[in-house]
């Protein structure tokens, strides 16, 4: 799929669910000095990042005196991630996950953090976010969309590959179906690797997997857990293909209306619950393998991922809207 066909796609789902979403988006109650606001994602309750939303939410809370409440809900129940995309785009009085393959639809360079074996190691991510070309990042999607970008310092976990057949070399990869999400840079990632991604929505992955609609998924092993994939599959391959940082924003006018005080409540709050999350992944992943293991799961660590970086080059020639020599920028990032 050609990047203008996906863009059209993803174009006429939204406009099509425009209309729902004005509907069900119901306004900030709220008086001179406090605000209510739904903080709502696909993940499972049982995830790390419901952890740190819940973080999120007690820090706010504490830090605006109670002037700030914030409800979390997880597991989907107010839409899929791009529901939530438009409902705040609409205006609606939520803070939602940021993820740099959704926020690419809007100002086209953050796809480049999402990108195949683009780090290291997870550590090397914090040289971009104290980078001034990502503080210019933030203000671009302020003035391209309606986005208010709080933080991106969440640690999702590093995605591997969850099948009943070990994925060791990109041979592993040819004709393999796979789940992705409705994003480019994931669907091009597998088909440079030669398997064949299917868009399916994380709360349908389960299902998926159990009737043989796709052979594999890839997700860091807290989701793989919270989404009790492993009932399903009974191999992880630790690709480590996208070590992925996620965050939060929200409608940039509420945003920018809001008290200046409450305004670096929310940004501190989100920054603090980040490296809440980036350490609870951490912490638990050792956790996640033996749990894993002992349900009868195989790991396969030894993977030829540098046979696999070298695959996935190609990627990044795949996005025309990208600034010229972006790659270059946030490589000069990374090595310094």
């Amino acid at each position: 799929m050609t990047f203008n066909a996906f863009r059209d796609q993803k174009n006429a789902l939204l406009a099509g669910a425009a209309i729902a979403v004005a509907l069900a988006a119901s306004p900030m109650v709220a008086s001179a000095q406090e605000y209510n606001f739904r903080l709502p994602h696909v993940t499972s309750a049982t995830e790390p990042v419901n952890d740190a939303a819940l973080r999120f939410a007690e820090l706010v809370e504490e830090r605006s005196d109670g002037r700030i409440a914030v409800e979390v809900y997880p597991g989907g129940q107010l839409g899929t991630n791009l529901e939530m995309y438009e409902q705040v785009r609409l205006g609606a009085p939520l803070i939602i996950l940021a993820d740099p393959g959704y926020l690419a639809d809007f100002v086209p360079d953050f796809g480049i953090l999402n990108g195949p074996y683009l780090l290291d190691q997870p550590g090397d991510f914090q040289r971009i976010l104290e980078d001034e070309w990502f503080a210019g990042m933030v203000d671009r999607l302020r003035d391209e969309s309606e986005f208010e970008l709080l933080a991106l310092n969440w640690f999702f976990g590093d995605r591997n590959v969850i099948s009943n057949q070990p994925v060791e070399t990109v041979d592993d990869f040819q004709g393999l179906s796979i789940r992705v999400p409705p994003n480019i840079m994931w669907i091009a990632t597998f088909e440079a690797l030669g398997a064949r991604g299917e868009q399916i929505a994380w709360p349908e992955v389960y299902g998926a997997l159990a009737s043989g609609v796709v052979d594999a998924a890839e997700a860091p092993l807290g989701s793989i857990y919270g989404a009790s994939l492993h009932e399903n599959g009974d191999t992880i391959s630790m690709t480590g293909h996208f070590y992925a940082w996620i965050g939060l924003m929200m409608n940039d006018e509420i945003f920018a209306e809001m008290p200046e005080d409450l305004q670096q409540v929310l940004l501190s709050s989100a920054l603090d619950a980040g490296d809440y999350l980036t350490e609870l992944v951490q912490a638990r992943q050792s956790d996640f393998i033996e749990t894993f293991e002992e349900a009868g799961i195989t790991f396969v660590h030894e993977v030829d991922r540098d046979g696999m970086r070298e695959a996935t080059l190609s990627v990044y020639e795949e996005f025309p809207e990208w600034t010229p020599g972006l790659l270059e920028t946030v490589r000069g990032i990374l090595d310094n």
